[in-house]
Order: structure tokens, then C-alpha cells, then sequence
């Protein structure tokens, strides 16, 4: 039996947070023996976890040390958590302890000198969590209920904002970047989630993927509205992204909206289980390519345009986690949640970005996020 082992918090660790289903903020040991689930936490968290938890034994790790230093003859001063993870190993009889990828480098050399073997899972230490549950599926939905929030206070500025010398104003201010950013923060902050690094681009800004946005946000630019609120109490994510444009778009605009969201039916019309991510995403590549927009490097300008990105992701726990819709092969299976989002960047044009959410089914999708695509806003 391997023994698998985590040493964080589940406040930041979603791994963590899957396997006890409570937010501790500092880092403690979890371990996974057959069907145990193992905790051992501060006396401050001691009573939190043992109550609320999924563990199915908690200690208190004061006192397990004392235990545990006086069995095996140890001082205060060479005891490190290695041997608590040492006195599990040997408890279950295990033949080695499996860790994930960002286990602490520190923790893992102190297993090496204790000469227990270890293995590292380079994917995902619970496979279980890409097949999402019911349970799952319900707070997808919710924190997806919480993105299409955000687009539509991003939609209804835009579309009150006046253009005034080819700049938008609304409510007599200057609408920039992270005045649309923070409306959208704070609105879904009162709707019980988190939203960090939305991204607001507006212009040549949104050719640029993952550019947050900054400053004034301009009449007859596409704006890249992309928003992946984290729920506050229950950690799943949503994740959605639209393009607007306050004004009058050009031909090559129109055009460009238009490719990629027919890219995006293309996409969904391919997914079904047992159908590999990477097919997917070359589906997409070849669908641009057709139209007319390549994907190419400007050496003049060091960057990249047309689709410089993958398809879509898996959902969850983390806004990016497995399976990729991109170069990596894998195979879709049932009750996978994943992302469609092609997208184009040109800077002589701009950048388009369309996202949604769905369930992978037998037979096709299930769609778990719902807003308009309304995005010409005169």
C-alpha cells in the first residue's frame, strides 16, 4: 500500500481542502491510508477539525510528538515531521509514501535521511477529482451563477457609459480598467465569492492573453471581460469570459467575434467521453486556419498572434486544473468539467475571447454557465 501524504493548508492547497473539506490556514500533515483519512493539527485547530471535517482521526500534534518521542527514544530537538509521517508508515505497514508535485522540499529530503521510500505523482494525487460528483456539479453551477453576475455589471456599464472623445465615461467618470474591475470584485464579493485578477482589456491590451488591464478603456475597442470568482465557502471556481465593444465595431471586428464564436460551436459539437483533449484543440487550430487566421510568430514585435492559447481546462477546486483542451494528450471522460474558450489576438484588430462551462456527457455536454453573447453595445 502507498500512503499518500500532504503537508499544507487547505486554505491555499486544493488538494487539501478536497480531502478534509475545512479551511485551516497553516500547513499541517494529511495522510490517506486505505480508507483512513488522518489529520494531525495544532491544538488550536485540534477541535475545528475533529468536529467539522471530512478526517476520519484527528490528532492533536503536541501530544502525537510526545507519543511518538518517547516510543522511538528521540529528543525534542532532532524530532521533525518526518517521523509522524514515519510512525504512519510503519502503522499501515505501507511500502511507500506518495506525495504531489509541490510537496515541501524540506519534508521530503527529511523522509529520504529516514530512509523512507517516496514517490512522486507528477498529474494528480486524487484522480477522483476530475470526475465531478452531483454535489460537485451544484456549487460549479452556483460559482458560474457568480461569473455570468460579473459579466452583466460589466455589460451594463458599458453599455450606460457615454463616449466622449473616443473614451467611455459613466456616471460622469472616466470608466477605466479597474474601475470596471472593482465593480465586478465587489459585486461578487456580496454575492459570497471571490473574484482576483479579473481581467478587463480593452484594445491592444486584450491581445495580450492574460493582461489584467489598465487605465481608460476606449469607444470601438473589443474588451475582453474575463471573470473566475472562487466561492467563499466551498472553494469551487467558475470561470466565463465575453467581449464587448461600446460603439461601432469595424468589419474586421465583426468578423472576428464571429469566427470565434463559431470556433467555440465547432469545439463543443466535437466533445464527448473517450474523445482526447488534444483532437479538440486541434479541431479549433484547423477551424481559424481555414477561416483565414493564423497563428504565427512577428519576430519584429517579439510576440505572437491568432490562438496563442489552449482550448479550454478542467474546472474546480482550481480554475486550472486537469484535463487540458490543448497539445497534452489525455481522454475526456464522464462527469469532466471543462472550459471551451477560443480565442483571437491581432494587434491591428484586437482580442477576442468567448468561455463557458460544461459537463462532458456520453454523448456531448452539458452547458453549466449561462449569459448572452450580446457584445456590439451602441
Amino acid at each position: 500500500m502507498k500512503l499518500k501524504c500532504l503537508f499544507a493548508s487547505s486554505k491555499h492547497d486544493s488538494n487539501a481542502f478536497y480531502l478534509s473539506g475545512i479551511s485551516v490556514p497553516d500547513p499541517y500533515i494529511s495522510i490517506v491510508a486505505g480508507k483512513e483519512k488522518i489529520a494531525v493539527v495544532s491544538c488550536l485547530e485540534y477541535s475545528r477539525v475533529l468536529k467539522y471535517s471530512n478526517y476520519s482521526r484527528v490528532y492533536e500534534i503536541g501530544a502525537l510528538t510526545n507519543n511518538i518521542s518517547k516510543k522511538e527514544n528521540i529528543s525534542q530537538l532532532e524530532f521533525n515531521n518526518a517521523f509522524i509521517i514515519k510512525h504512519f508508515f510503519k502503522k499501515y505497514k505501507a511500502q511507500s509514501v506518495l506525495i504531489p508535485r509541490n510537496f515541501p522540499s524540506f519534508l521530503l529530503v527529511q523522509l529520504q535521511d529516514l530512509g523512507i521510500p517516496v514517490c512522486i505523482e507528477m498529474t494528480s494525487i486524487f484522480k477522483e477529482r476530475e470526475q465531478k460528483t452531483e454535489s460537485e456539479l451544484k456549487l460549479i453551477r452556483k460559482a458560474n451563477q457568480a461569473s455570468a453576475y460579473g459579466l452583466s455589471i460589466a455589460q451594463s456599464a458599458l453599455r450606460y457609459s457615454k463616449i466622449k472623445s473616443g473614451y467611455l465615461y459613466l456616471d460622469g467618470s472616466q470608466l477605466t480598467s479597474e474601475r470596471l474591475r472593482n465593480m465586478i470584485e465587489i459585486g461578487l464579493m456580496e454575492k459570497g465569492a471571490f473574484a482576483e485578477e479579473t481581467i478587463v482589456a480593452g484594445g491592444i491590451q486584450a491581445t495580450d492573453p492574460h493582461q489584467i488591464g489598465y487605465g481608460p478603456l476606449r469607444s470601438n475597442e473589443l474588451i475582453i471581460v474575463d471573470i473566475f470568482p472562487r466561492l467563499k465557502l466551498y472553494g469551487y471556481h467558475g470561470d466565463m469570459t465575453r467581449t464587448f465593444l461600446k460603439g461601432r465595431a469595424n468589419t474586421f471586428q465583426k468578423k472576428l467575434v464571429q469566427c470565434v464564436r463559431m470556433a467555440q460551436k465547432f469545439a463543443i459539437s466535437k466533445v464527448k467521453v473517450n474523445v482526447s483533449g488534444q483532437s479538440v484543440h486541434r479541431s479549433v487550430h484547423n477551424y481559424f486556419k481555414a477561416a483565414g487566421y493564423n497563428t504565427e510568430e512577428r519576430p519584429e514585435s517579439n510576440s505572437f498572434v491568432g490562438f496563442i492559447h489552449s482550448t479550454g481546462h478542467g474546472l474546480g477546486l482550481d480554475v486550472h486544473e486537469p484535463p487540458s483542451i490543448g497539445i497534452s494528450k489525455n481522454c475526456l471522460k464522464l462527469n469532466h468539467v471543462i472550459t471551451i474558450e477560443p480565442g483571437l489576438y491581432y494587434p491591428e484588430i484586437g482580442g477576442c475571447r468567448i468561455e463557458d462551462v460544461f459537463l462532458v456527457e456520453d454523448h456531448g455536454v452539458k452547458k453549466l454557465s449561462k449569459f448572452n453573447y450580446q457584445w456590439e453595445l451602441p
